[in-house]
């Protein structure tokens, strides 16, 4: 079993990318209704699979400046990125089996 999701923001963003693990980023707001939806579904993927990916949250209005990096103009937007670069991405509250199917499609080629 892993652990629960770690907190992104701009001045931790490129220490969690460069540690050698691929990273699921949860792109997210507190005003945001699915955001919520999916909150506790990405922390239990991430007691799951946490082991083997990283699991991180960034909120989109703390972070503008990533969001608009990474092109985020909707949320929540699940992130997949290996080596410090997006690989991969699911938006929408898309639920377990969305996400799960995401970790799943990269979690053996990573």
């Amino acid at each position: 079993m892993g652990t629960e999701s770690t907190v992104l923001t701009e001045s931790n963003f490129n220490m969690i990318m460069s540690n050698g693990k691929a990273v699921l980023v949860d792109f997210w707001a507190e005003w945001c209704g699915p955001c919520k939806q999916m909150h506790p579904i990405f922390e239990k993927l991430a007691a799951e699979y946490g082991d083997k990916i990283v699991f991180a949250r960034l909120n989109v209005d703390d972070n503008g400046d990533l969001s608009s990096k990474y092109r985020v103009m909707s949320i929540p937007t699940f992130m997949i990125f290996s080596g410090g670069k997006p690989i991969d991405q699911i938006v929408g509250a898309v639920g377990e089996d969305g996400l799960r199917q995401l970790i799943q499609k990269h979690i053996d080629a990573i």
